[in-house]
């Protein structure tokens, strides 16, 4: 049996704030502003993980009002996700994500964020795909004032 999940997020850029992507620390003159550390990608990706179990989102799981997840590193909740897969007996095919930003240029560091998550996913390299695109100056992601980020995952029941 194979299931399949879509995620998104959205975080504003800000001052003072570092600024983390898949796990990956990216140098940047501003970071994302959230409860957690708001990694959109691992957020993203958490409520795809998420959807393709019908288990709710991120949100529900994690709550902003929840003071244990206040600064908390969003690879901690996704492994708790990863858990939460293996319990309910799936297993992960493979992880799509676009990443929407203006700035920074994402490309030197997509590698890295591909391995970092295959490693958080127990998955290989090849089974988690990395896209970054700007958003042509439009809207929130164009202005500089936000980065976004899509997900999609692919569940199997284990054997």
């Amino acid at each position: 049996m194979m299931r399949i999940g879509i995620g998104y997020d959205l975080h504003c850029l800000v001052a003072d704030r570092k600024l983390f992507l898949g796990g990956v620390e990216i140098p940047y003159i501003k970071g994302l502003f959230g409860h957690s550390d708001a990694d959109v990608v691992i957020h993203a990706l958490c409520d795809s993980l998420l959807g393709a179990l019908a288990q709710g989102d991120i949100g529900e799981h994690f709550p902003d009002t929840d003071p244990k997840y206040q600064d908390i590193s969003s690879m901690e909740l996704l492994k708790l996700v990863v858990d939460l897969i293996k319990a309910k007996g799936y297993s992960i095919c493979n992880i799509d994500t676009v990443i929407i930003a203006q700035e920074p240029n994402l490309s030197p560091f997509k590698k890295k964020i591909e391995e970092n998550l295959a490693l958080a996913l127990k998955v290989g390299k090849d089974c988690v795909g990395i896209k970054a695109k700007t958003n042509e100056g439009i809207g929130e992601t164009g202005r500089k004032e936000a980065i976004a980020c899509y997900a999609v995952a692919l569940l199997k029941k284990s054997v």
